[in-house]
């Protein structure tokens, strides 16, 4: 089963969504505080249900918030950033060097996301 861990930055908190393998899957932006850092797990939780916009196709099909966005970042590898119902980003995956494997990415969150528990960094 997967995790949310919560962890202290120098600037203020993030997490990071881990499968049952210990793997991150997702990541978050730095968080001020640590309520808001709790606040972006619960709204991943919540916004994880969202379809894929696959932004590598021509044309891309625009999908309604909330929704997982699949693109290509500069150095040709397949992202994934989770945004929610308000179109904030509220999650972020690593770069694959396949498609297959971003989206794959994306499974295992919408998987691991509602169910999973919250810890703290050690």
């Amino acid at each position: 089963m997967g995790k949310f861990v919560v962890k202290e930055t120098a600037t203020g908190f993030k997490f990071d969504l881990k499968a049952g393998n210990g793997e991150v899957i997702a990541t978050s932006e730095v968080y001020t505080t640590k309520a808001a850092c709790l606040n972006g797990i619960k709204s991943v939780k919540n916004n994880c249900v969202g379809e894929i916009e696959d932004q590598t196709q021509d044309p891309v099909v625009a999908v309604k918030h909330p929704k997982f966005e699949l693109y290509q970042d500069k150095a040709g590898e397949y992202r994934f950033r989770l945004k929610a119902k308000n179109g904030e980003i509220i999650a972020t995956g690593e770069g694959y060097k396949a498609k297959a494997s971003c989206e794959n990415g994306i499974a295992s969150v919408k998987k691991n996301a509602p169910d999973a528990e919250i810890v703290e960094a050690e």
